[in-house]
């Protein structure tokens, strides 16, 4: 086979990200019939067919999906190449843009990245929060550089595969203002059986370890509050409106930052955290940092009681 041309590359896997010819066409500003042609000599070049019709859309066939794997891997290390080429090297070294799901409780997220501070005056630490398929779609762009969430990625052909690092795990610890503790401590976990919650949103992980204790357990809390700010969430419940859930790693920050006392940790239930990255050919120097000290947050609660 003749060298590949990437320009005729280009243009294939631009129609099959955007959908189609059309589409692409306008990515592109160009011709449609510029782009079919283009393809047509790459499918010619390489000997089997890349498109199919599928009724009045495009769709890949099987070769077509091998060839766009490699072409998304070709282009994502192009533009990791340019922006590498980009950036001072200074910069490069000290700056670490951190991707934490907004699903993860804000004190947990700043307990794990934390340490990166701790590196001296030449580190910059650049947090982005959002949703986690979000985040880590921005990490493929090499726009982040790690994400960190409650669950693992969902797993993907192709390249910039990602991979999910289990960081640690820790129980889970209700909280409330001191005159809803003082009604709902005892007897546990009985007495929570249609008591006043404020829950995370039930597309958490932390919601669905609540929602397997409480069924497991008989329990029917009555939920006057779901929240995808975890921070709102405990503004809430410092307000006296409900009791709240939160990871046992923190409890003490929970505590005390809002003036809140725990009633009791459900055995059984936990929180988990994820480090996700990107199987890179290049990875920046203080992502396997943050992974080994957001670890060592974890075995270091542990040996501090605060995971009991």
């Amino acid at each position: 086979m003749d060298d590949l041309n990437y320009h005729h590359l280009l243009y294939f896997w631009v129609a099959a990200r955007d959908g189609g010819i059309t589409a692409a066409s306008r990515t592109l500003s160009l011709a449609p019939s510029t782009i079919s042609a283009q393809i047509r000599q790459l499918e010619e070049q390489l000997g089997h067919a890349l498109f199919r019709r599928d009724g009045r859309a495009l769709a890949l066939t099987d070769v077509g999906r091998t060839v766009y794997g490699y072409a998304d891997e070709i282009f994502a290390l192009g533009r990791e190449l340019s922006q590498t080429l980009a950036e001072n090297p200074l910069d490069r070294m000290a700056r670490l843009v951190v991707g934490v799901a907004d699903v993860l409780p804000r004190l947990l997220a700043m307990r794990l990245v934390r340490p990166v501070l701790e590196l001296g005056d030449g580190v910059r630490l650049a947090c982005r929060t959002g949703a986690p398929d979000t985040l880590v779609e921005e990490m493929r762009l090499h726009q982040v550089h790690l994400v960190i969430s409650d669950a693992p990625a969902p797993s993907t052909d192709g390249v910039d595969r990602v991979t999910s690092h289990l960081i640690g795990r820790c129980g889970i610890v209700l909280f409330a203002a001191p005159d809803v503790a003082t009604r709902y401590r005892t007897p546990m976990p009985r007495v929570l059986d249609g008591a006043p919650f404020l829950l995370p949103g039930t597309h958490t992980r932390m919601r669905r370890a609540l929602d397997e204790w409480f069924v497991a357990r008989r329990i029917r809390p009555r939920v006057v509050a779901e929240f995808d700010d975890s921070a709102l969430m405990k503004v809430f419940g410092q307000a006296g409106h409900g009791i709240f859930p939160g990871p046992a790693l923190v409890a003490r920050e929970i505590a005390q930052d809002f003036g809140v006392l725990p009633i009791g940790r459900l055995d059984g239930a936990e929180e988990r955290v994820y480090a996700h990255t990107l199987e890179r050919r290049t990875a920046h120097p203080l992502v396997e940092h943050v992974i080994a000290g957001a670890r060592q947050a974890f075995v270091g609660g542990a040996r501090n009681g605060e995971l009991a």
